[in-house]
């Protein structure tokens, strides 16, 4: 009936485990055996008893029976109360000074609206020099001790790595996001960031996401690091109109320069990803400051905001700093010359003969009303073929909306 003893803190020849016996269980679901328990109390209260008979008979040393003995003799019935397992000495433990170093870090870092995650703490600890510093586990083990954070499995990792251009300047990304000044004005900040190395390269307040707001924010981080080979944005209109079946101004702009336009598939922001993330770390930035009254404050802050944020170590470039990353490596440059984006789109064709493209009403005639009409662009120069009829051929003049017969 009777097991083998385990340890000497839980001797398994005096635990019953009657099946659905469990309002006899103690803590930890085991409880003594009734036998043991009054021998013990017997020998204790100066009763003879025949220890070894008995430990022989139960299948249990005498040092066991005796342990126990000395327990009840200076706790009563407590000494059958089951001892903690845990070790009683934690060689590996960080001191109270540690422990208060990693909370002051990471309110410190909240504070400044910067990350304060274990290894953005770590970080801030080895610059303080703090010594010994815990490793980002450690960190993660004291947080949750004292509450300041909740484990979020969901949230694990993936070990897959994000892609990225080989070079600096290969890929530049840019998108824009929402921001109030402190009146309540809506504007825009016009994030540009190097897919290489995360560098910010031009963070611009514009009044809005317009054509005008991005090619001034790109005129900007152009003066400071040069020309990228690509540009890639997501399908707002300042940006690109390849999926609507058109080349906005910017893309135009940019193929002058010999920089290439491409972007993201439609309802896919994941092509941007660094971009939306880099959002999240200005905007965290920006709420733990007080809100700009006007533009030009506004954008003193934003480079404010690029320095700390381009000098400091980043978790996917394994601690380098975006500056350090993207001073590694030559910069990628644009082919030589100016490209000329090109595509075919479809346009239904109006009861006038007119259909729209490329911010213009190109005018057709109306013998091609309501056929479906096929558009062969590059830049300007367009080519629409009813069939296989040209119905037109013709350079856009940009200057005007309607893009009349005549000019043919």
């Amino acid at each position: 009936m009777f097991q083998d003893i385990v340890n000497t803190d839980r001797p398994v020849g005096l635990v019953t485990r009657a099946p659905g016996d469990h309002a006899a269980m103690g803590r930890a679901g085991f409880s003594m055996d009734p036998e043991f328990v009054a021998a013990v109390a017997r020998a204790a209260a100066g009763e003879d008893i025949n220890i070894a008979r008995f430990c022989r008979e139960h299948g249990m040393s005498r040092g066991v029976f005796h342990k126990y003995l000395t327990r009840f003799r200076a706790e009563g019935a407590g000494g059958f109360t089951r001892r903690s397992t845990a070790p009683r000495h934690h060689p590996t433990a960080l001191g109270a000074s540690v422990t208060e170093a990693v909370l002051r870090a990471r309110k410190e870092l909240a504070d400044e609206g910067l990350d304060n995650g274990p290894i953005s703490i770590r970080w801030r600890l080895e610059n303080s020099g703090v010594i010994p510093t815990p490793s980002p586990s450690s960190i993660y083990r004291i947080l949750l001790a004292r509450g300041q954070i909740v484990p979020q499995p969901q949230k694990k990792p993936r070990t897959r790595r994000r892609f990225e251009y080989t070079d600096p300047n290969g890929c530049w990304q840019i998108d824009g996001m929402e921001h109030y000044l402190a009146d309540g004005t809506k504007v825009c900040i016009i994030q540009i960031l190097d897919d290489h190395s995360r560098l910010d390269v031009g963070t611009y307040a514009a009044t809005g996401e317009t054509t005008a707001g991005t090619w001034a924010a790109l005129q900007q981080a152009f003066a400071g690091h040069g020309l990228p080979v690509r540009l890639l944005s997501d399908n707002g209109l300042a940006f690109t109109g390849k999926h609507r079946g058109w080349m906005v101004e910017l893309e135009r702009r940019l193929a002058e320069l010999g920089v290439t336009s491409i972007a993201a598939t439609p309802g896919h922001p994941q092509t941007c990803g660094k971009n939306e993330r880099v959002h999240q770390t200005l905007q965290k930035w920006l709420a733990a400051r007080p809100p700009a009254d006007t533009l030009a404050e506004l954008q003193d802050l934003l480079e404010e905001y690029r320095q700390i944020y381009n000098n400091r170590p980043h978790q996917s470039l394994d601690g380098q700093t975006p500056q350090q990353r993207y001073n590694a490596r030559p910069k990628a440059v644009p082919v030589t010359g100016p490209r000329r984006p090109s595509g075919v789109t479809t346009r239904p064709v109006s009861a006038t003969g007119v259909i729209a493209f490329g911010g213009c009403s190109i005018v057709l005639g109306r013998r091609w009303a309501h056929h479906s009409a096929t558009v062969y662009w590059q830049g300007d120069r367009v080519t629409v073929m009813i069939g296989d009829t040209v119905a037109r051929q013709l350079t856009l003049d940009k200057s005007v909306r309607y893009q009349r017969l005549t000019n043919q």
